[in-house]
């Protein structure tokens, strides 16, 4: 039987959510309160309960904090802005663009642009990049999604995903090269494919650029909460991790940006996505699942492709 993915899972959490609310509903509305205000506290006492679990995810990260930097602490209204974001940034992926979420791929015909891979992280689908496709239709740039599954699979068995759908991106594009922009784990099984597929006619030789968004790099406290062999490679410093850091070359590493938060909610400690070698670029205020929708972030993701010089075949 084939696992479920996670839009699947997903889809099945929301009529959980919603089964929830309609069950708080009808005993308020038992109890005398007007059906709508019923179904409001329902709905708010579901939302307040993800509110909780998001904002855990801080206290738990806290815990394993490395230490923030005096340039990138902030302020009580700072972190107020931060815990809207990154709840609003929650809420949205998983309630509404991962449910939805396919892979897809759309080129701009006669783009001098290198083509995009997006890979997503842990727990998602193509639907995380919401908010970045519309902004590399905007430049021009041709992209494609990807849709990491199983859900909860080994993130070496994401690799010859990785390359067979790099293959169609080149052979839509022309192009020789392509850039990954890839979120969490969705960095670590783009490493795991330029390991994998390092030969003169694949992997490394074929990435302009591999732009990892909040990847735990050297890994995070908090994988040991979460199910799966993928959640168990990211475990801190596992032999996983040291045995793909082993196999990988100066080359390959000089062709990595790592972008990362030192407010990160599910990487901690935050410096874990440190990776040396490769271009580090650190922000604050800014939590884990926001990276992929947050302003500034996307910013420079644009900025750094816009740095790429074309690569056609």
């Amino acid at each position: 039987m084939k696992p479920a993915s996670a839009r699947t899972l997903l889809r099945l959490v929301l009529l959980v959510q919603v089964a929830a609310a309609l069950l708080i509903a009808w005993a308020l509305a038992r109890r005398g309160l007007p059906a709508w205000g019923a179904l409001a506290a329902g709905v708010g006492m579901v939302a307040l309960v993800r509110l909780v679990i998001n904002m855990n995810n801080f206290v738990m990260a806290a815990r394993a904090a490395s230490d923030t930097p005096p340039e990138y602490r902030i302020g009580p209204a700072a972190r107020l802005r931060m815990l809207a974001e990154e709840f609003r940034a929650s809420m949205l992926v998983t309630s509404w663009h991962v449910p939805r979420g396919c892979a897809r791929m759309t080129i701009h015909r006669g783009s001098p642009r290198v083509p995009v891979l997006l890979v997503h992280g842990y727990g998602c689908n193509s639907g995380y990049w919401a908010h970045l496709e519309p902004l590399l239709d905007r430049e021009g740039i041709s992209h494609a999604s990807i849709d990491l599954e199983p859900v909860a699979g080994s993130i070496d068995d994401y690799a010859p995903l990785i390359e067979a759908r790099v293959r169609e991106l080149c052979a839509a594009t022309g192009a020789a090269r392509i850039a990954i922009v890839a979120h969490s784990m969705g960095g670590l099984a783009a490493r795991a494919w330029m390991r994998s597929y390092g030969t003169p006619a694949h992997g490394v030789a074929r990435i302009a650029k591999l732009i990892t968004l909040g990847t735990p790099h050297h890994g995070t406290a908090l994988a040991r909460f979460g199910p799966g062999a993928n959640a168990a490679q990211m475990r801190r410093d596992s032999a996983w991790l040291r045995a793909l850091a082993a196999a990988e070359t100066q080359d390959s590493r000089a062709r990595i940006v790592s972008i990362y938060t030192h407010h990160d909610n599910i990487v901690a400690p935050q410096d874990s996505s440190v990776l040396p070698g490769a271009r580090n670029i650190a922000f604050g205020g800014v939590g884990h699942v926001a990276l992929g929708s947050n302003p500034r972030v996307l910013a420079e993701v644009l900025h750094i492709l816009r740095e790429l010089q074309p690569a056609m075949a």
